[in-house]
């Protein structure tokens, strides 16, 4: 496979994206599906030649730690898979005029943006396409429901503003004491140059800064307001993909330039007060998005636990999480969008839409890890890993987990009882036949992971080794390829 594939990841949604408007009658409403159904195709091929081996672009033909690099392993490809997948399950297919072009460029432009934070290997590259995607998902929030989604959004955009300052301090923290800011480089000179409190401060800096767009503990109070007031596609998008970028990133910095001492502590930390605290708002939150909302906050507080464990035991339980995260968390917003409001105003609900209230508790229950469902797994592996580490803070991570799925037991059934009521609530509309198939075909590939968890077991071990071989990953980027021979010439 030619490396210059990777560059299209980033170059082609973000081409049409801005050539989308010129694009003449109703041909421009296929250009973006089209652009997404090829960026699939370029997933699935590297999706097949990364869990062999990972590929390494070196943009441009300069050496690194020079210029641009994009790497990706098995775990970059099946983001950048899941990155054309899910912007094509949520294409804003309705509007009209310039607002509908909009929408659609924003939503090209977002697909770049995660597509290249998957794939980059230096943290110049890491800011710019966060950036990028931080400006795109303004964009999309701008379009919520009336002057609170305009609140919302503004509020938004100051967090991630003050989110954005923060990495940019961090990353200069870092360029200052390393000078340099390619990823491979990083991890040769990261234990001796990122020691003591200046690389801890380096850390907690860029960790607080990205971790706006991942919900994490104490940047993430925008979370619950956009979500209830933005258009029911843009909080699947923002809660099922862009937070989960985020946290790639986060995780790739973690294993490649931050192994020190206390940097795991610190990432528990915050993940169990995101856990406790998510939940619990969920548990008092009357509004069903709302509440969704709040528990997409302490479940990712869950996959910021289980990264934290350190080894392969983390990464297994971590990109467990974060992968069943993406598939549950948008289908549960995409069967609120027609139930958003008090719990009353669902009563019935189920009655008016069974395939939908049935969608909704099969989520519901992986969500809360009932087996065979993934979650069960994803669970399990976390306890697993939190349990086999030294030290009270480990197992009261643990416990934590326990108590908080208690918690998420009793407002997810809350939920599934105000759908089963005899009680006829206000529901004003039935589910879209839109919403049901979006979310029946993410309940489809539910099943089948549960069907096939003993095989896909193995593919996750092999993705957290990939993803945790910082030797192989400085021995790729930084050793140049060997030069062309001639033919005739021996070597």
């Amino acid at each position: 496979m030619n490396p210059s594939v990777v560059a299209l990841v980033v170059a082609l949604p973000l081409l049409a994206a801005f050539l989308l408007p010129l694009v003449p009658g109703s041909a421009r409403r296929v250009v973006g599906p089209l652009v997404l159904l090829v960026l699939t195709g370029i997933g699935m091929r590297l999706w097949d030649v990364a869990s062999v081996a990972p590929v390494v672009l070196a943009v441009g033909d300069f050496l690194p730690p020079l210029g641009i690099v994009f790497y990706v392993d098995s775990v970059a490809a099946l983001f950048v898979l899941a990155v054309a997948l899910l912007c094509l399950l949520f294409w804003p297919w309705a509007g009209e005029g310039e607002h509908l072009d909009r929408k659609q460029s924003l939503t090209l432009i977002l697909a770049a943006a995660c597509g290249g934070l998957a794939v980059s290997g230096d943290l110049f590259n890491v800011y710019v396409f966060y950036e990028l995607a931080a400006v795109a998902s303004y964009g999309l929030a701008a379009g919520g429901r009336g002057a609170a989604g305009q609140v919302a959004t503004f509020r938004y955009v100051i967090l991630g503003s003050l989110g954005s300052l923060l990495a940019l301090f961090g990353i200069t923290l870092v360029y200052f004491m390393t000078g340099t800011v390619n990823l491979a480089h990083l991890a040769e000179l990261a234990p001796k140059a990122l020691v003591g409190v200046p690389g801890l401060a380096a850390f907690l800096l860029i960790l607080l800064g990205l971790g706006v767009k991942a919900e994490l503990f104490l940047v993430n109070a925008w979370a619950p307001e956009v979500y209830a007031t933005a258009e029911t596609r843009v909080s699947a998008l923002l809660a099922g993909l862009v937070s989960k970028l985020a946290l790639l990133v986060l995780v790739r910095l973690l294993v490649l330039v931050f192994p020190l001492p206390g940097t795991h502590e610190a990432l528990l930390v915050l993940g169990l007060l995101g856990m406790l605290t998510g939940e619990l708002a969920a548990y008092k939150a009357r509004d069903v998005r709302r509440m969704l909302a709040w528990s997409s906050i302490g479940q990712l507080g869950a996959a910021f636990m289980a990264f934290s464990v350190p080894g392969d035991a983390g990464l297994v339980a971590g990109i467990a999480i974060a992968l069943h995260h993406m598939l549950v968390k948008p289908a549960l917003f995409l069967l609120a969008g027609r139930w958003g409001g008090s719990l009353g105003r669902i009563a019935g609900a189920a009655r008016r839409s069974p395939l939908g209230a049935v969608l909704f508790v099969l989520f519901a229950l992986s969500l809360l890890g009932v087996p065979p469902l993934p979650g069960f797994w994803a669970k399990y592996l976390l306890l697993s890993g939190l349990a086999g580490q030294p030290g009270g803070l480990w197992w009261l991570g643990g416990l934590v987990v326990l108590l908080t799925t208690v918690v998420e037991a009793v407002y997810l059934f809350r939920v599934i009882g105000a759908l089963y009521s005899r009680d006829e609530g206000s529901v004003a509309a039935d589910q879209s036949a839109t919403a049901v198939a979006g979310s029946g075909m993410l309940a489809a590939v539910l099943l089948v992971i549960a069907l096939s968890a003993p095989v896909l077991a193995g593919t996750l071990d092999r993705m957290a080794v990939q993803m945790g071989d910082v030797d192989g990953y400085v021995t790729r980027v930084l050793t140049p390829p060997a030069p062309a021979v001639p033919i005739g010439v021996a070597p």
